[in-house]
């Protein structure tokens, strides 16, 4: 009987080669195969072995190089023909990266699937921005929703952001006046402290500050462009009051 590959979903994490799990590094390093999101960093895939297929399923707003059926289809192919597959995601497979889906297809084909976790890009960019997404003093409660999809004004959003609670809006910079609209008809304060963390845990992240109701106009005027995630909450404006204690106190 042939042997069959397996296929393995696994997180690059938010762009630096240093924050990757050591289980990916050496799959990664190894792998025949590599299908590769867009917004997995090059010097990741600079890790691939020399003579490794590299296939880039790289998605962009309102354009897939192949749709997500299709994904799903070559990932069980190459298993069938024999071969192990690295399925190379930003950030974490099961955090938006539909990596729950490319299993469940994996499984129903009866192709053996391993996830490999990767530090999500949530946790990559409010680490290296120093923004803690939980803090005793500011929130108990961190959520993480998509601001790109369908029907956004109508998602139920109630009770994710506010007093105590900290909101993390993947895919969020296109739809910024949607968001900061919506939030704030939903009962949410327009001098609520925000984050817009571009190109997070990278050398050219930038971190922009302002107010809810300044969202759009901090997204435009910078021209913020993907990756890059919102964080709405009290605990993006504590490293800006911390610094001020601290200038104070050696004033």
């Amino acid at each position: 009987m042939a042997k069959t590959g397996t296929i393995f979903l696994v997180g690059a994490g938010p762009g630096d080669p240093d924050l990757l799990t050591l289980r990916a590094a050496r799959l990664i390093e190894k792998a025949q195969v590599v299908v590769h999101d867009g917004l997995v960093d090059p010097a990741i895939l600079e890790l691939t072995h020399p003579h490794a297929e590299l296939i880039s399923v790289a998605k962009r707003r309102s354009k897939h190089t192949l749709p997500q059926e299709d994904i799903n289809r070559l990932l069980v192919a190459y298993a069938r023909s024999g071969v192990d597959v690295v399925r190379l995601k930003g950030g974490d497979p099961f955090i938006f990266g539909r990596g729950g889906e490319e299993a469940e297809e994996a499984r129903a084909e009866g192709i053996r699937v391993e996830v490999v976790p990767g530090i999500s890009a949530a946790n990559g960019a409010a680490a290296a921005s120093q923004i803690a997404l939980t803090h005793r003093d500011a929130s108990s409660i961190v959520s993480f929703v998509a601001g790109q999809c369908k029907g956004l004004k109508e998602q139920d959003w109630a009770g994710l952001a506010g007093k105590g609670r900290t909101l993390v809006i993947y895919m969020g910079v296109k739809t910024a006046p949607q968001i900061a609209e919506k939030l704030m008809e939903d009962g949410l304060a327009p001098d609520l402290p925000v984050a817009v963390i571009e190109n997070g845990a990278r050398p050219n992240m930038r971190v922009l500050r302002g107010s809810l109701a300044a969202l759009p106009e901090i997204v435009e005027r910078e021209q913020v462009v993907s990756p890059a995630l919102i964080v709405i909450g009290e605990v993006t404006a504590r490293e800006d009051a911390l610094a001020q204690i601290a200038v104070e106190a050696s004033a």
